[in-house]
């Protein structure tokens, strides 16, 4: 396994770790330009950031050593997606976003990943990710950063709008760009 596909595995390893944060951390908290932030939301924004600052690292590396492979190009949004998921679901229980966007959110996850599938299994190909869903992964982990650390200045809320945005318009273009597949099974 090449040092990408390692960090994207790290990736998946980091999600439990997260989870037992946010569950067993405690109310221990700081109030800071009107908002309470609690110190294990801070840690979990923490190790959410490690996570999701590896799915920069594994794309960089693997795209400048040529080290691009197709357990990476499936995997990658994979773990991307679990971690993100994961979080929105715990910003729920949170109170800190609203079930409606996580709901548009993991649908078009959920959506979107078994397009690659049938791609996968129809054309024999792996769907690697275009720049809208690059910056719709980019503008999700944002929010649930900045959400976490307490909302300051509604960063978080304005980058979770951002998010929704971009996971409607990404959804939209990968089905429209891939909708032949569809052609003559309907």
């Amino acid at each position: 396994m090449n040092l990408p596909n390692k960090l994207t595995v790290f990736r998946i390893f980091l999600i439990p770790v997260f989870m037992l944060i946010i569950i067993f951390g405690g109310t221990s908290h700081v109030a800071f330009a009107g908002t309470t932030i609690y110190w294990s939301r801070v840690i979990a924004a923490i190790v959410f950031a490690g996570a999701s600052a590896t799915d920069w690292f594994d794309g960089h590396i693997a795209r400048s050593r040529n080290m691009v492979t197709n357990f990476g190009k499936f995997a990658d949004p994979l773990a991307d997606k679990m971690l993100t998921m994961t979080a929105f679901i715990f910003l729920i229980s949170l109170n800190l976003a609203p079930a409606w966007v996580v709901a548009v959110i993991v649908c078009r996850e959920l959506a979107v990943t078994g397009l690659r599938l049938i791609l996968a299994e129809n054309r024999g190909q792996v769907m690697a990710a275009a720049m809208p869903g690059k910056i719709k992964t980019t503008a999700q982990m944002l929010s649930v950063i900045f959400l976490l650390l307490g909302d300051v200045f509604h960063i978080g809320t304005i980058l979770l709008i951002i998010a929704l945005i971009f996971t409607i318009y990404s959804g939209y273009d990968y089905f429209h760009s891939s909708w032949d597949v569809f052609k003559g099974s309907m």
